[in-house]
């Protein structure tokens, strides 16, 4: 039975109950006037989008955003998904799109959505028409203008850096950015990697990078490291603007290195880590060394080689405790040596470095 006194105002039509609606008067109107006005979506003719040619950043409002679309279709379904607006009223909205690429450029959207209003299915179709226009986002541009704010120079102390550590110091500036882009920082990038005198410069587009890169150089191989500011210029605001440079510089001597010791007549040491101070293994005894707090990472000595030196030699006899007998792999004549407590008495050959300071068993790899 219709409530006594409700009545559309727009038709006149008795109503049973007061309906959906934003508005007291769309709640007042019968359903037959309701959805004479009623759009299920709300969905504009065209969207223009701002893609960067480079990455793929899409501009929305004051800034890029990347999205990780593959292509142009991509985007046209991103930015309309977006754009579109669905009725509050709606319920159990569902829809589906179907692009059809009409040029590079332009993405025609064909879209069909369902829902249910005032206990009524309604479906509706619009369709979109996405343009595309080609720029070059800002960090893109950096890129292309090779723009930065820091250099990591990375050399060592009395040496060139080996493959490795400039190999890892690359990985680790790639592996920054890649840390920061996962976290939206489009500011983040490499702008160049090139060898220089005795190492290599790697430009960054921030000091954050760089000061980054040159803490995680030295937590990994040690030394240390200087910053240099150089000003450049001023920004819109009168501000200057510096560039940072880090100059990293990598201890003399590297783990696996085999060095004799100035003024010290305990033997050669082998190596095992240099950050703070060297630390190794006493390649005559066995025992642990370790530089003092006032040499730190260069006590004075010098390298008479490294594992990498050592040849497989033949071990003869093992004499006593303090020594061993093994073939010199170069004469191939049999030669009493310092026997380190780390040699197995069973071994029938060991790892030996012949060097100005005499033959030496190394412990095995």
């Amino acid at each position: 039975m219709t409530d006594a006194g409700i009545f559309c105002p727009r038709c006149g039509d008795p109503v049973e109950s007061p309906g959906d609606g934003a508005t007291r008067r769309e709640q007042s109107l019968c359903d037959a006037c309701y959805f004479e006005d009623f759009d299920l979506v709300d969905a504009p003719d065209t969207i223009e989008v701002m893609v960067c040619a480079r990455c793929g950043a899409v501009h929305r409002g004051n800034r890029w955003v990347d999205i990780g679309a593959d292509d142009y279709v991509d985007v046209a379904v991103a930015e309309t998904t977006e754009a579109l607006g669905v009725h509050l009223e709606a319920e159990d909205v569902d829809w589906e799109v179907r692009p059809e690429k009409l040029d590079d450029n332009t993405v025609r959207m064909h879209a069909t959505f369902t829902g249910v209003v005032r206990d009524t299915h309604q479906t509706e179709q619009v369709t979109v028409t996405v343009k595309v226009s080609r720029q070059t986002c800002q960090r893109c541009g950096r890129i292309a203008g090779e723009s930065y704010a820091s250099t990591v120079q990375v050399r060592a102390v009395g040496r060139d850096p080996s493959s490795e550590e400039t190999e890892r110091a690359t990985e680790l500036a790639h592996r920054i950015v890649a840390d920061l882009e996962d976290t939206g920082d489009r500011e983040a990038f490499v702008t160049e990697v090139s060898p220089a005198e005795s190492g290599i410069d790697i430009k960054l587009s921030t000091t954050k990078i760089g000061l980054k890169l040159a803490r995680k150089l030295v937590e990994e191989f040690g030394g240390g490291f200087e910053d240099h500011e150089t000003l450049i210029t001023e920004d819109d605001d009168g501000n200057e603007v510096y560039r940072v440079t880090y100059a990293v510089r990598l201890p003399e001597f590297r783990p696996g290195d085999v060095v004799d010791l100035a003024d010290d007549d305990d033997g050669p040491v082998l190596v095992r880590s240099n950050h703070g101070n060297l630390k190794g293994v006493r390649v005559t005894t066995g025992e642990s060394y370790e530089a003092s707090f006032e040499d730190g990472d260069s006590p004075d000595a010098r390298k008479l080689g490294s594992v990498d030196d050592a040849v497989e030699s033949t071990v003869v006899t093992v004499e006593d405790d303090a020594s061993i007998q093994i073939l010199d792999p170069e004469t191939y004549e049999a030669e009493t040596v310092p026997r380190p407590d780390y040699v197995d008495p069973e071994a029938s050959t060991v790892p030996a470095l012949k060097s100005r300071a005499g033959l030496h068993v190394l412990p095995d790899a």
